[in-house]
């Protein structure tokens, strides 16, 4: 299963470490990643490996927010099964 996690926010140093950080602390995989600069917006979409968590689901959204939250970024995590429910035709 995966994983998709957005970050939005104002471009700062570190921002792709932090988050990454936190998903292998956890065991998540990343093994995609997509990021852009505009002027000073940061936007970037991960996709990440979830089987082999070593928490829940809803402890790696958790926890990927409250990181949002200390760097004054937007950080959303949706399981991969939500993701591709929303975008069928």
């Amino acid at each position: 299963m995966k994983a998709v996690i957005t970050v939005i926010g104002k471009d700062t140093v570190g921002i792709l470490s932090k988050v990454s950080t936190a998903c292998a602390e956890v065991g998540a995989n990343i093994i995609e990643v997509t990021q852009s600069v505009l002027q000073d917006l940061f936007a970037m979409v991960m996709l990440a490996e979830i089987d082999s968590m070593s928490v829940a689901f809803d402890e790696l959204t958790r926890k990927l927010e409250l990181l949002g939250e200390e760097n004054n970024l937007k950080i959303h995590v949706m399981h991969e099964d939500i993701f591709n429910s929303m975008h069928r035709i």
